[in-house]
């Protein structure tokens, strides 16, 4: 399914490329850019797109979304050339000799929510159930997941609670509320109208602090050395379109872009969710080295991928790019 949405989506572009790019003095670059997840942590690929700002770079990107395990999978295989995507993904790549690399920060914190059906009235309730993650083990909300419950005092493996893969964030959302799954971990701009319709919220993981590199730009190495303008081009539009989204004067045509991209009809509840957004841009768009090393520590700890143990950081983080871009290391 994703090669035919893949090969779709080519197709369809070469098109659109080859009549945009006709009598151009310098030919654009073209980019495949797959982003892992639905929350608005991917609104400057959105700004990006719908603005122009790729196009002003010269580079002619078509975002699609691809979960994010499918679309580390895809870049593997060379049908993708950039992802937005989290380092937990990158990290299993490298583990298993892939070549893949993140250069750029986008999500430096956790924000998820663990949200409960109103069922669950307290964390000892969850004992027997099924908590809802993205779409295999591997990812980054199997992680917040585990670490939500361990925060609770609870143990996924000695309380008999299953972590059931159920898909992207509205999906896990969606089986909460019909009973399948009786919890899930998802971004705040997702659970706000569950939580008005009396889902409780059992963590929130944005309160608790922890080092923690949630999505960044990821590419192959490979593609850093065949393509390094097309992946200069695209890291640039990305940084200006995060300052796009911070400047006030673009207010109202970002919280339009979030309440297409994430479906949400009611403008107030729009402009919350771009509130919160701005706060949270990262001060700096390199990854930080400290949130990778405690993702890759939590992947062995917690048994997702031992492998990560003989991963070094500098094996999964390339800061020079970000630095380039205006970017600090931390």
């Amino acid at each position: 399914m994703i090669r035919k949405v893949i090969w779709m989506v080519t197709i369809l572009s070469i098109f659109a490329w080859g009549e945009r790019s006709s009598g151009a003095a310098e030919p654009p670059s073209k980019a495949l850019f797959a982003y892992g997840a639905i929350n608005a942590y991917m609104t400057s690929t959105w700004i990006a797109k719908e603005q122009g700002v790729f196009r002003k770079h010269n580079v002619e990107v078509q975002p699609v979304f691809i979960i994010a395990t499918q679309a580390a999978q895809a870049m593997l295989a060379g049908e993708v050339q950039v992802g937005l995507i989290g380092p937990t993904h990158v990290v299993n790549a490298v583990a298993a000799g892939g070549d893949m690399v993140m250069i750029m920060g986008n999500q430096n914190k956790v924000r998820y929510q663990l949200i409960a059906h109103p069922s669950i009235k307290r964390a000892e309730d969850l004992k027997g159930k099924k908590v809802g993650i993205g779409a295999s083990m591997a990812g980054l909300a199997t992680l917040a997941a585990i670490m939500s419950l361990e925060h609770l005092g609870l143990n996924s493996r000695r309380d008999n609670i299953t972590l059931l893969p159920t898909g992207p964030e509205p999906s896990r959302l969606a089986a909460v509320k019909a009973g399948t799954t009786q919890a899930t971990v998802i971004a705040p701009e997702i659970s706000q109208a569950a939580i008005s319709e009396g889902f409780p919220v059992l963590v929130d993981m944005a309160k608790l602090n922890i080092p923690f590199q949630a999505s960044g730009l990821a590419v192959l190495r490979k593609t850093l050395r065949s393509e390094p303008v097309m992946i200069d081009r695209v890291g640039r539009a990305t940084v200006d379109a995060i300052r796009f989204i911070a400047a006030p004067a673009n207010k109202n045509v970002v919280v339009q872009s979030m309440m297409k991209n994430l479906r949400i009809s009611e403008r107030e509840r729009a402009e919350t969710v771009y509130a919160d957004l701005v706060e949270d841009l990262p001060r700096s768009i390199c990854p930080t080295v400290p949130g990778v090393r405690s993702i890759m520590k939590l992947m062995v700890d917690l048994g997702i991928n031992p492998k990560a143990a003989q991963v070094k950081v500098e094996d999964v983080v390339d800061l020079t790019l970000c630095k380039r871009w205006g970017g600090e290391a931390s």
